[in-house]
């Protein structure tokens, strides 16, 4: 069945007749014209074909770009070196961006992405998107508004970097641009985004970062208010705002033009409101009928961007409507024989095949102290809290990486709220140690864009419980981005994430969380666990080696109850002090002891309890030897097995939720690695956490530990 957008348009261009003058108005001339109607003709073009690789069961994806094809304009106004995050219906930009830069074959590309053809070169079969390396083009899939704060986080670091002198990929003036629809707009990331780029405009801090929003008036179904997206972003202070009509090519064109020039002059946040229509509905599944009327989708129709641009060539005498009508069908003969071309490609043929971005490298640094066995409180120099090893650690990694920056809430003057950054900035720098807006998202964009361009972002989230407001920034953003680019683009990342609970008279739930599932399930991701101040230095060096040398995201989940603990056993015994080390290996355990007769599993808090639940044990005649997980993510799976086996049985003793908790995991790892001894697991509760002492009735505590332990073992073999 024809689709009513190309039969209204064939219709329509053959019945044009000059009426204009020889010359086109503003900036876009005829030659300019004609190669922007190209790629409109090919993003048009591209979703026809879509819509019947879908029909034969050959294609997967038709969510396209048929009326917004305007946005060739805002490529044609940018140059090939400003980094480009993009909307899904973003298919004409893609291609005038693809005409700027030699070699390149965009509508086979898109094409193999429709098909998910393992040599699709940029996400390699795994979805859909419009990305390019040599096209500064960057991945993005279709969490709604999710890439904005990454785009902030772009131009912020274009500036920071020249601040520091320091290359990034994209040249020194150049401009980050964004483009997202109407709805995207209401989405409270998008909301956020755009108040953390007001407010650097408002502070004087340069971002040159050009916000597009293509509103074609509707969000799948859902309206959007006429003159909302104006009323909403057209008079925001620090924000400069610009129209134009997205169906009119020349002027999309001459206000893309000022728009991208004003940002690339004045290093500041820039709103581009293309008002656009949306043609053959939400994807192929959507039926338009059942929620537009008969009219509305006529009037769309009229406003056809293609059918106004073919208006502007016959007017202006630069093509005749024959000619339009041979270059519409000439295009279509090209898609359709590449579309047939790519049906016949190779998809991919393996799990090992599609996880290949996900296992990516490894850490490089080899380990020395706090690896394998160990003893708390033994090793050589001054012995620190793990506080204290946290902030010489990145003291040390500061001096080591000039491209480093730390980064969130409260890190800078005040040094955090436990002391933990104190004395780093005025070591580093206000450049690299900067206090952020109280907005998660946002600094967790920033990250993303800190780390695309070529910097080593250490950003700090204050509070595990704080995290969750903007966990898409890692599961949407940051692990997908090598996924759908097949490693070509990376996310270097250390996360910071003060957490967990058993914080003596403070906090509550938002001061003791204890949630990891977010985390625990995302791919690719290294989570880190640490209990011992030598610990702590020394994955977080790993963790720096690892997003540095390879790219990868990584969370730290510090202890905040750990932080300034010194003793282990007894008052003044300085048990849990240690001396900062060296990397320790990712996803290798740390174990304690030699007891025979139960090895007791766990991380953080648990670590100390367990330690000082084992030494009362053995005075019962139960000996116990502790190991410490560390890692989260990658679970140390081969050094729990080793653990289990020399005892017979084995305790998990989890601070986390016993629903969703890391307790599930260890279990199941022995359980599907033919563990056959007595296994079990003692958690905290499935709850929240309550202040003050009601907190004990539902988190795990050392009396737990021990009696889970002695009936673990008094039930024999």
């Amino acid at each position: 069945m024809a689709e009513p957008a190309d039969v209204h348009f064939l219709e329509r261009a053959a019945s044009l007749t000059r009426q204009g003058s020889p010359v086109l108005a503003g900036p876009l001339t005829g030659e300019r014209a004609l190669q922007l109607f190209d790629a409109q003709l090919g993003s048009r073009h591209l979703d026809l074909a879509a819509r019947r690789l879908r029909a034969q069961g050959r294609g997967f994806y038709t969510i396209g770009s048929a009326g917004h094809e305007g946005n060739a304009a805002v490529a044609a106004a940018l140059r090939p070196g400003d980094p480009a995050l993009l909307h899904y219906r973003s298919g004409a930009f893609f291609l005038e961006r693809a005409r700027q830069v030699p070699g390149q074959a965009p509508l086979r590309d898109v094409l193999l992405g429709l098909v998910a053809a393992a040599d699709e070169p940029i996400a390699g079969g795994r979805h859909k998107v419009f990305g390019s390396r040599p096209l500064n083009v960057i991945p993005q899939t279709s969490t709604i508004a999710s890439h904005l704060p990454r785009a902030l986080g772009v131009a912020f670091a274009i500036e920071r970097a020249a601040r520091l002198g320091l290359e990034t990929p994209w040249p020194r003036d150049a401009v980050a641009v964004c483009s997202f629809g109407d709805a995207s707009a209401d989405h409270s990331t998008a909301a956020g985004a755009v108040n953390a780029a007001a407010n650097c405009a408002f502070q004087g801090l340069p971002l040159p970062l050009l916000l597009v929003c293509e509103d074609n008036g509707i969000g799948i179904s859902v309206r959007t208010p006429p003159g909302w997206i104006h009323a909403a972003y057209g008079s925001r202070p620090g924000l400069a705002y610009f129209h134009a009509d997205g169906c009119d090519l020349a002027d999309a064109y001459a206000v893309s033009v000022r728009a991208a020039a004003w940002v690339r002059e004045h290093r500041r946040p820039a709103f581009l409101h293309l008002r656009t229509v949306r043609l053959m509905g939400h994807a192929g599944s959507d039926v338009e009928s059942g929620y537009r009327t008969p009219a509305e989708l006529v009037a769309d129709l009229d406003r056809d961007p293609l059918l106004q641009t073919a208006r502007i060539l016959v007017d202006h005498g630069v093509a005749a409507p024959a000619e339009i009508i041979d270059r519409y069908e000439a295009k279509r003969a090209a898609v359709a024989a590449l579309a047939e071309e790519a049906a016949g490609a190779r998809p991919l043929s393996s799990a090992g095949e599609v996880m290949a971005p996900l296992r990516q490298g490894g850490p490089r640094r080899t380990a020395s102290p706090g690896a394998g066995k160990g003893d708390a409180g033994k090793g050589a120099g001054e012995r620190v809290t793990v506080a204290q090893a946290i902030n010489r650690t990145l003291a040390e990694l500061l001096d080591e990486h000039p491209g480093m920056a730390v980064f969130g809430e409260d890190v800078a003057r005040k040094g955090g709220v436990y002391g933990v950054t104190r004395g780093l900035m005025k070591k580093a720098g206000a450049a690299r140690v900067f206090d952020t807006i109280l907005d998660e998202q946002s600094i967790l964009g920033l990250a993303l864009g800190f780390g695309l361009a070529g910097l080593l972002p250490v950003p700090e989230i204050q509070y595990l419980a704080y995290l969750h407001n903007a966990a898409d920034q890692i599961r949407g953003e940051a692990a997908t981005l090598p996924f759908f680019s097949s490693g070509r683009y990376r996310n270097p990342m250390v996360v910071r994430v003060a957490g967990y609970a058993y914080q003596k008279g403070f906090g509550g739930h938002f001061h003791n969380d204890n949630a990891v599932a977010a985390l625990r399930d995302i791919p690719g991701i290294i989570i880190a666990s640490p209990s011992r101040p030598d610990d702590a230095a020394g994955m977080l060096r790993a963790c720096v080696d690892a997003a540095e040398a390879d790219g990868r995201v990584c969370v730290i989940l510090e202890p905040i109850a750990l932080y300034h603990v010194r003793d282990l056993h007894d008052e003044g015994d300085g048990g849990w002090l240690a001396p900062a080390g060296g990397a320790v290996p990712i996803g290798r355990a740390r174990a304690y002891g030699d007891g025979r007769d139960l090895t007791i599993a766990t991380f953080a808090n648990g670590v100390r309890m367990s330690l000082r639940a084992a030494r009362r044990l053995a005075g019962r005649g139960v000996r116990c030897r502790v190991l410490d997980l560390r890692w989260l993510a990658p679970l140390p799976v081969g050094d729990l097995l080793r653990e289990a086996r020399a005892t017979g049985a084995v305790l998990v003793a989890d601070e986390t939720r016993r629903t969703g908790g890391v307790s599930e995991a260890v279990l199941a790892a022995l359980t599907d690695a033919g563990f056959r001894g007595r296994a079990a697991r003692v958690t905290s509760e499935d709850s929240f956490i309550p202040l003050g002492g009601a907190a004990e009735h539902v988190l795990l505590s050392e009396k737990a530990i021990e009696d889970a332990a002695e009936k673990l073992v008094r039930s024999g073999p």
